[in-house]
């Protein structure tokens, strides 16, 4: 059974390396440079310009016999890294994909010690006894509030 997973991962491997690019598989991995934010073969303007000269160039490339990588590569020397789906995962660009790893971690992190702050009981406050009134003070207080003619407690 081991042996059967080997070879099923192995000759997909090989399977990968050895297919050929297709315009359509690089068309969605490029953004449209008209403006419209969307995929390459996802551009909503009829008669794009932008859109006809991209698609020429990657025809260009695959006829030249690159590889999907390669092509990728060529796109962002041409039009600049903004072409690219999703920015390559080095130098500065390595941010957008490690920062919000490190977000969430790091909300969790709050959340969690929020939340044993919360469950701990106040032991300070429970500990010390309420000390026992004075009866002089008692009275006092008591006559003080009956001259005021506050009432009786």
């Amino acid at each position: 059974m081991l042996a059967f997973i080997y070879l099923l991962a192995t000759s997909a491997a090989r399977g990968e390396s050895v297919r050929k690019p297709t315009l359509e598989a690089i068309g969605n991995e490029v953004q449209c440079l008209c403006g419209c934010n969307a995929p390459l073969n996802g551009c909503p303007h009829v008669n794009c310009t932008e859109k006809a000269e991209m698609q020429t160039f990657i025809k260009q490339e695959i006829a030249a016999g690159r590889n999907e990588t390669t092509i990728l590569q060529d796109l962002s020397l041409k039009y600049g890294v903004q072409v690219l789906s999703t920015p390559p995962a080095h130098g500065f660009n390595l941010t957008v994909w490690v920062l919000p790893s490190v977000g969430l971690l790091a909300g969790l992190a709050v959340v969690v010690v929020i939340a044993r702050r919360w469950k701990r009981k106040p032991a300070v406050a429970a500990a010390t006894p309420a000390a026992p009134l004075d009866p002089k003070v008692l009275t006092a207080v008591e006559e003080e509030m009956k001259s005021a003619g506050l009432g009786r407690l």
